[in-house]
């Protein structure tokens, strides 16, 4: 794991997720995206970073595995790709099961700075 966050694989995944976080933030500012997509993208996002991390770390090894040299550099590859798609999904997937569940919605709609005040000027 240290060496994932020390190599090009960290950064790869830093980039990936920072590149398509910033798109759905300015669509999102835009009012092309609502609040619960802009969460379900932003989970789809950190996920497929780190679908890509451990992609390409774990493509390297197996394509180093196969056929060292070439297959390293194929293996980062595939791996960065397959790693991007599976962490894509799993995200989506995650992002829509946390954002449908009733007590989060409720307890989200409730959560605000008026109620927030009302509730410390007692005190």
């Amino acid at each position: 794991m240290k060496e994932m966050i020390r190599g090009g694989s960290f950064w790869a995944g830093v980039l990936t997720g920072a590149v398509t976080q910033l798109s759905d933030t300015v669509a999102f500012l835009k009012g092309k995206l609502n609040k619960k997509e802009y969460a379900v993208q932003t989970t789809e996002n950190v996920s497929s970073a780190l679908g890509v991390m451990a992609g390409i770390e774990y493509g390297a090894l197996l394509g180093s595995s196969v056929l060292p040299g070439v297959g390293t550099a194929v293996g980062s590859v595939i791996g960065g790709l397959v790693g991007d798609r599976f962490g894509r999904y799993v995200g989506k997937q995650t992002g829509h099961l946390v954002c449908n569940q009733q007590i989060i919605k409720v307890k989200a709609e409730k959560v605000s700075v008026t109620n927030h005040m009302e509730c410390c000027e007692g005190r």
